[in-house]
């Protein structure tokens, strides 16, 4: 399907863009390093439907780990 233009059209001119002069990115690594993507299985996929419900469980277990574990004295 072909869209027909408009030669009346005032926008035209300004969808004419020069990408000769562009620059690349200057803040898309550091993007990237802030950024971590991990794949889930399908089993635990189905468990975490959202990105908030992975991060908030990883969270909790992350406190529980690190929660100071009774010592058991030695005999």
């Amino acid at each position: 399907m072909q869209i027909e233009l408009d030669e009346n059209d005032d926008l035209l001119p300004e969808y004419d863009l020069d990408f000769s002069k562009s620059k690349p990115n200057r803040f898309a690594e550091k993007y990237k390093k802030m950024v971590r993507r991990v794949g889930l299985d399908a089993d635990i996929a189905d468990e975490f439907p959202t990105e908030e419900s992975v991060n908030e469980a990883l969270r909790q277990y992350v406190r529980m780990t690190k929660e100071k574990t009774p010592e058991i004295p030695a005999r």
